[in-house]
C-alpha cells in the first residue's frame, strides 16, 4: 500500500472531472477512484507518497475553490479501511454496534480510520453517499467497551468540523437488526 491517500470531495460533477485531471497532471499520485455521488458530489482518491499526495490535494484544492466541500491528506490509513469502503469486509459475528454519521465522505473515512486505530474493533462497512442525500455513515462491531472507544474517537476527530450529524452504540442489536446489517 502506499504512504498515503488524499481526497477531495466537490459540490458538483464537472468542477470534479476537472480537480481529477488536474490532480493526476500535478503530482506521481494513483488514482484510487473518481466518482459521481449523491447528491451531485464528485470524489476524488489519490495514493502515493506523502509529499505527492499532498501536492495533489492542494493543486486540487486551488482549482476546486469554492466548489470544494471536504478534503483530507491522511499518511497511514488503516488497512481495513479500504475493504469498508468498497463493502468488502467479513464479519462473521455483531456484537456491539457502533455508527457514525457525517454529512461527507471525506470526514467518514477521517472518522472511520481514527476509530478502528482508537480500538480493536472490525470496520462492518463505510457508505459513501450513495442513496443517502450526501450522508456517509460508519458501521463497526467489536466488545461495547472498545465500540464506546472507538466511536467517541471517531466522533471527536469531525466534531469541531460540523459534519458530524449523529453517533450511537448499540450493546446488544436485536437479530433482525443484524440480519440487515450483515
Amino acid at each position: 500500500m502506499k504512504a498515503a491517500i488524499g481526497l477531495l470531495e466537490l459540490k458538483n460533477v464537472v468542477k470534479g472531472i476537472q480537480v481529477a485531471d488536474s490532480m493526476l497532471k500535478a503530482a506521481n499520485v494513483e488514482l484510487i477512484f473518481a466518482q459521481p455521488l449523491c447528491p451531485g458530489k464528485y470524489v476524488v482518491m489519490v495514493s502515493g507518497d506523502v509529499g505527492a499526495v499532498q501536492s495533489a490535494v492542494r493543486t486540487g484544492k486551488s482549482i476546486g475553490q469554492e466548489a470544494v466541500v471536504d478534503e483530507f491528506v491522511l499518511p497511514n490509513i488503516h488497512p481495513n479501511v479500504f475493504p469498508a469502503i468498497s463493502g468488502c469486509s467479513e464479519i462473521k459475528t455483531l456484537n456491539a454496534l457502533g455508527v457514525i454519521e457525517s454529512y461527507s465522505v471525506a470526514s467518514a473515512i477521517i472518522a472511520a480510520d481514527a476509530a478502528v486505530k482508537a480500538a480493536a474493533v472490525q470496520l462492518i462497512e463505510v457508505r459513501l453517499a450513495r442513496g443517502m442525500g450526501g450522508k456517509s455513515v460508519v458501521l463497526l462491531t467489536g466488545d461495547v467497551g472498545a465500540v464506546t472507544a472507538a466511536i467517541r474517537t471517531g466522533s471527536e476527530v469531525i466534531k469541531d468540523s460540523g459534519f458530524l450529524v449523529d453517533q450511537i452504540v448499540i450493546a446488544a442489536p436485536h437479530k433482525n437488526l443484524r440480519a440487515a446489517i450483515m
